[in-house]
């Protein structure tokens, strides 16, 4: 999906704040600065003042008096003061040479007084309304900078050569790529095609988790098959007024099918492909018929035209049947999360703009990396580069590059953080605590690092472990052994410091996690065999789980949980007893370097103890 630009404060909107402010505040300003001094005074004072014979003239209002007289220097200044009700104010005044006026208060137009309360504030807003959507149009569609209406799809068009994407900047999606290719053959040689009587699919789903790739694979597929690139996201066909979408889906087909042969790329689909079913009583009228009018489109035109269009989504449970049914998007092509030679090739294809010493070890950090995206990959090539500019250095280092996967993993170093020597104890045994555990468990991932230094994600420590290859299936008892370990910490806290602390909340939920899905999805508890008990719906995602269970049942549930938690912990706390001494050695360096890698470690754990 292509990056938005933030939004620019409009020229003409600061133009006219600062035209208004200016008229109502200038006036006043100047009125100030070039007006003489006032100085109000009281009734009496002005009373005496006249009698004194040196009040000039007076201007009688209807709520004050202001008059001239001369001051305390003799120099003439204006005056005000409250009007009273004095009859003899008039006899006072022809008493002295002042001259004196009373204020004429014109007669006010009913008509006049309409114009200006009613008409006048009505006439402003229309015409603000009307500037107001005049700018919004401008910004919401069209292409080339030409007059801009509401109907217009905000489409991003790229030329045959303009995507700059080709299948060589896509790695770790093989299968995609080669499902992908029979598209671009099409695009290049229709023709044999047609002679045999086969159609091309027209509409094809990208579904995978964020990240994965999907809207560079669409990209690629343009590259590759030197046509014009229609992108757009779904959100984009969305506004307040209804039919806006409808328009917009109907110009970006007509678009398209002007410049065909082309791809045209839909991106988030089920921001405007939501199952219709999903929306209840209220429903959205806007969404419908954009869906509508979108399904008519499709089903408008054929693949001899040479307009194929890619969607991609993370949510493809959610989008309405009308959509995947045959003929319209009945291919659907997964992108999975890369393996390990996915991350791999992923790596150096992103090491390819950056400079790099050669004695860097991509495969060794693919490894530390299952279950990132290409996106994630991106990210830690970027950081490690970052790093590098950091430390003054011209290429991108091994250390560079583990340094960022520490960040990605467990956030930036708290060097200013405090820790008393009991906290920093408990926290370095628990760790060890995990190491330990680990090694002593046939079938678990290898230790490759420990430190105790705080991190920013509000990790005090952590123990990394790194699998030689992917584990695409899991066994009951790997699962187990994996428990097991995420124990380790709070049971080392128990045996060696005969307390617990709250630093094993992390473990607790990933070990409750792995234990409930044992029992609920894998079949691996012999009170429920094989029963599903919950189903997710959304495999890309994750988050959203649907019990299949009574009330009684899940009760059940729970009992069995909690029964493989506490093996777990007897056979974690088990292990601990069998390594005290070892433990205490651990523990002291790791307290007194912070940091211990893979090999430091295992090499201390393997030596004989003194004495034996």
């Amino acid at each position: 999906m292509e990056p938005k630009m933030p939004m620019k404060i409009n020229r003409q909107w600061v133009y006219l704040a600062v035209f208004a402010a200016a008229f109502l505040i200038l006036p006043n300003f100047f009125t100030g600065l070039v007006g003489n001094p006032v100085t109000e005074v009281d009734y009496k004072t002005f009373v005496a003042m006249i009698e004194e014979g040196s009040v000039e003239s007076v201007l009688v209002e209807d709520s004050r008096i202001e008059f001239t007289a001369l001051n305390d220097e003799g120099e003439e200044a204006v005056f005000i003061t409250g009007r009273m009700e004095d009859p003899a104010l008039t006899e006072r005044l022809l008493a002295t040479n002042a001259k004196f006026t009373q204020e004429i208060i014109p007669e006010e137009s009913p008509l006049l007084n309409f114009f200006l309360i009613w008409i006048l504030p009505m006439v402003l807003l229309y015409a603000l309304w009307n500037f107001m959507m005049r700018r919004l149009q401008g910004r919401v569609g069209g292409l080339g900078g030409s007059e801009m209406k509401f109907g217009k799809s905000n489409v991003m068009v790229y030329a045959a050569s303009e995507t700059g994407k080709t299948f060589a900047d896509v790695a770790g999606q093989d299968e995609a790529k080669e499902a992908l290719w029979e598209v671009i053959d099409f695009l290049h040689n229709p023709q044999k095609y047609r002679e045999i009587g086969a159609k091309m699919p027209k509409e094809i789903l990208l579904v995978g988790p964020p990240g994965t790739g999907k809207t560079l694979l669409a990209k690629a597929v343009a590259g590759e098959a030197k046509v014009p690139f229609f992108s757009i996201s779904g959100s984009e066909f969305m506004e307040m007024f209804v039919g806006v979408g409808a328009a917009r889906v109907r110009d970006l087909f007509n678009q398209a099918q002007a410049k065909a042969p082309c791809i045209v790329f839909i991106d988030e689909i089920d921001t405007i492909g939501k199952s219709r079913n999903l929306s209840g009583i209220t429903g959205n009228d806007e969404r419908d018929q954009t869906l509508n009018q979108l399904l008519n489109e499709m089903d408008g035109f054929s693949s001899e035209k040479g307009v194929v269009i890619l969607a991609a989504t993370n949510k493809p449970e959610v989008l309405d049947k009308a959509l995947l049914r045959p003929g319209r998007f009945d291919r659907r092509i997964p992108l999975e999360l890369p393996d390990i030679a996915g991350r791999e090739a992923i790596l150096r294809v992103h090491a390819k703009t950056v400079k790099m010493t050669e004695d860097v070890d991509l495969k060794g950090i693919a490894k530390y990396t299952p279950g990132s995206s290409g996106a994630d990959l991106a990210n830690l090539i970027n950081e490690g580069a970052l790093h590098a500019v950091k430390e003054g250095r011209s290429e991108i280092t091994q250390s560079d590059l583990e340094y960022a996967l520490e960040i990605i993993l467990a956030g930036y170093q708290r060097k200013n953080a405090i820790l008393s020597k009991e906290d920093k104890l408990a926290i370095a045994y628990h760790e060890i605590g995990h190491a330990i555990v680990a090694a002593k468990q046939t079938d678990s991932a290898p230790v490759n690092k420990i430190s105790i230094i705080p991190r920013t994600s509000g990790v005090l420590g952590y123990t990394m472990q790194s699998e030689e290859t992917d584990q695409i299936l899991m066994s009951r008892e790997k699962f187990l052994n994996k428990i097991v370990t995420y124990m380790g910490g709070r049971s080392a806290e128990e045996v060696i410091l005969n307390t617990v602390t709250s630093g094993a909340e992390n473990d607790i939920e990933a070990a409750t996690a792995i234990a409930r899905a044992m029992v609920t999805r894998y079949g691996m508890s012999e009170k429920f065999d094989m029963m599903a008990l919950e189903t997710i719906n959304n495999p890309y995602l994750g988050t959203d789980v649907t019990s299949l269970v009574s009330n009684e049942t899940s009760a059940k549930i729970d009992d069995e949980v909690l029964r493989i938690i506490t093996f777990a912990h007897e056979k974690a706390k088990e292990i601990i007893r069998e390594n005290v001494p070892k433990m205490h050695e651990l523990a002291n360096y790791l307290l007194e370097k912070e940091t211990m890698t893979g090999e430091e470690f295992m090499e201390m754990l393997e030596e004989k103890d003194d004495g034996g």
